[in-house]
């Protein structure tokens, strides 16, 4: 220590030795942890896990760790069974990547069904050391739907709200965005597989506006549509927690927040990060 001080005795030190059999522990805990348990429940405890193999459960919280293992942790996914997936996706992404020069692209979808809920107790708003409380009841006013049509270069959204989500809707909406642009622009709109997309009447309006092109994405692909990155937002930021007084009320901030949102708007940074495995050129 006089020597070389603190510095050279943690230069000295080589750590805790390892103990015998940490390597074969260390396999027991991953193998069993990939089993699962034999008892009827889904999943392990570090604590369960470790009474089970006879150890500590700060050893299984440490291998779980290094080896990035949570056991309590559950996601969803989604598989495409459409037999067009890497045609369909491919020519989608190439709009995202490669956009067109003299062209508009949209992603456009609907979140039907919004909730018009009125809380029938007072709000308990949020204070040092209580989060927002809402009551148990409520009131329903009734549903919107509301059309959004995200623009990929600038990330602006257009949208409307309506009553119902048929393919008259649907076409109504499709005129609202050609009457966004100049006349004659080419227009790409990104669009999910519903049957309200795919009727007479939508073919009627392609027919007459031959400058709108309708890209549609894969079954159970809707990931592939920007517009649902940002409903995300929206349910989290407006829906989720609101209270709506009327349908008039839920409209109107709907809208208000839209308005906002575009004030500040920017474009998706979209990737997609192996494209090799799914997607032909």
């Amino acid at each position: 220590f006089r020597a070389g001080r603190l510095a050279g005795l943690v230069a000295q030190h080589k750590g805790r030795a390892v103990a015998k059999g940490a390597a074969k522990l260390e396999a027991r805990i991953l193998e069993w942890t990939r089993r699962g348990p034999d008892d009827g429940t889904t999943q392990w405890s570090s604590r369960r896990l470790a009474q089970r193999l006879g150890t500590t459960h700060m050893a299984v919280a440490r291998v779980w760790k290094r080896y990035g293992l949570q056991p309590h942790r559950l996601r969803h996914h989604m598989v495409s069974d459409d037999p067009q997936f890497e045609s369909k996706a491919a020519d989608i992404i190439g709009l995202y990547l490669r956009p067109p020069a003299h062209a508009a692209v949209f992603c456009v979808d609907e979140k039907s069904a919004i909730q018009a809920l009125d809380r029938l107790d007072p709000v308990l708003p949020l204070s040092p050391g209580r989060a927002e409380s809402h009551g148990f009841e409520y009131f329903r006013h009734g549903t919107l739907s509301l059309y959004a049509a995200l623009e990929t270069r600038s990330g602006a959204i257009l949208a409307k709200t309506a009553r119902r989500h048929t393919s008259a809707e649907f076409v109504s909406f499709l005129t609202d965005i050609v009457a966004s642009q100049p006349l004659g622009k080419t227009i790409h709109v990104i669009a999910d597989n519903l049957s309200a997309h795919k009727t007479k009447l939508v073919e009627a309006f392609l027919e007459t506006h031959p400058n709108v092109q309708l890209h549609f994405t894969p079954t159970y692909s809707s990931w592939l549509n920007q517009v649902e990155n940002w409903f995300a937002k929206i349910q989290r930021q407006v829906i989720a927690r609101g209270v709506f007084r009327s349908l008039p009320d839920l409209r109107a901030k709907l809208m208000r927040y839209i308005r906002h949102y575009n004030k500040t708007a920017t474009p998706i940074q979209w990737t997609y990060s192996t494209p090799k495995q799914r997607i032909k050129p």
